[in-house]
């Protein structure tokens, strides 16, 4: 079918904590989710399961776990077993269940930086030494690995290193040469390499996502790779995701703390998990269309209309990271898009050093919204 996402679903009085933070009046271009509505198999999928009526413990449908193997090998030509893969309620509970499995108090954990913030919090979360490698920006405006910087980093207490690879907030997909570095320094430290990738199929045309574990065996059994349908599909408030873990001891480490903690994945996101990967391929198709040409309006526009900003479009992700620093603005760049524009976005101080000056726009939105939102903030560097 033919989904118009130019169609606005109105969001407010749904509990939505993107529409609710704020309050009326303010448009919210701020957290990590769209606006559009899930492929029409998820909602058949969905309604079907709650007209059974009944919602007692479940296990999960014996083919989800299959599709998503024939998935990875038919994207990736990464060819795992469906007893690689374990399920789970979200890609930052698993990579934190992967920190308490491999890093203990006097052990680091290492990010790269900006970025998200909850991968930039996981070692005092875990109780761990937190170890900083910082991303390098460009003159032109695109940011890519300083080798050099993470060589560094790495010392003899690092255990894992948490891999962000769509990137958020900065939107690269880092190449196959980039990942071989990456992973040979791992592997030649014995540091565990967690690589969420919850945004790997929000690619745009011109770049190709390569999950770091398909390199080789060797690499992938030192790999704990997570993906989810919450970015995906728009589901992230049903909780599901899952993990692909190659190496048998590992895995039993992963669930062992799954199973201490009693994290099971409920019956409406099994439900809507296996809807989406096997039905809702048409949809993501065209989702993708969309926001590809959102986010050549929003470059377009920052070019134009927005004095002194500057973003290096996104390669994927649907977030656009816009530096801010040049645009006379007194302050934080946040706050003053909020108060003078009546626009949220995320602060860039968010995403820990590197972020201070920039803001992260969502524009999983209908142009209609993120047309009017860049409006506000041109009239806002305006006035």
């Amino acid at each position: 079918m033919t989904y118009d996402f130019d169609r606005p679903v109105d969001r407010i009085g749904s509990d939505s904590t993107k529409w609710r933070v704020y309050g009326p009046g303010v448009l919210p271009l701020w957290t990590a989710d769209m606006d559009f509505r899930v492929p029409e198999p998820v909602i058949a999928a969905l309604r079907a399961r709650v007209d059974h009526g009944v919602f007692g413990y479940c296990v999960e449908p014996p083919e989800l776990r299959e599709i998503l193997a024939e998935r990875l090998g038919r994207l990736y030509g990464w060819h795992v077993s469906a007893g690689d893969i374990v399920l789970g309620t979200g890609v930052v509970t698993a990579f934190h269940r992967a920190c308490r499995a491999a890093a203990g108090p006097t052990d680091g954990i290492l990010v790269q930086t900006p970025v998200y913030q909850p991968i930039l919090g996981a070692a005092t979360h875990n109780g761990s030494v937190g170890q900083q490698a910082p991303l390098a920006r460009r003159a032109d405006g695109r940011w890519e690995i300083d080798f050099e910087a993470f060589e560094t980093a790495v010392t003899g207490r690092t255990r894992v290193f948490i891999l962000c690879n769509p990137h958020n907030p900065v939107g690269r997909v880092f190449s196959r040469a980039d990942l071989e570095r990456l992973a040979a320094m791992c592997l030649r430290r014995d540091v565990l390499i967690c690589s969420d990738e919850i945004h790997c199929d929000l690619v745009f045309p011109g770049s190709a996502h390569m999950p770091i574990a398909s390199l080789d065996p060797e690499v992938a059994k030192r790999c704990v790779t997570l993906m989810a349908p919450s970015k995906t599909f728009n589901v992230p408030g049903l909780r599901c995701s899952f993990a692909v873990v190659t190496d048998p001891d590992l895995r039993r480490r992963l669930v062992g703390e799954e199973s201490a903690t009693f994290s099971e994945v409920n019956n409406l996101a099994l439900a809507a998990t296996l809807a989406a990967y096997r039905d809702g391929q048409d949809w993501l198709d065209q989702v993708l269309a969309y926001l590809a040409a959102n986010r050549d309006f929003v470059a377009e526009f920052v070019r134009r209309e927005l004095p002194g900003a500057a973003m290096a479009p996104p390669e994927a992700t649907y977030l656009a990271w816009l530096d801010c620093r040049t645009c006379g603005i007194d302050g934080n760049p946040q706050q003053f898009f909020l108060e003078r524009a009546r626009v949220a976005l995320q602060d860039g101080e968010w995403f820990g050093p590197g972020g201070e000056g920039f803001v992260r726009l969502n524009f999983g939105c209908t142009r209609a919204t993120l047309a009017e939102a860049l409006e506000r903030m041109a009239t806002a560097l305006r006035e």
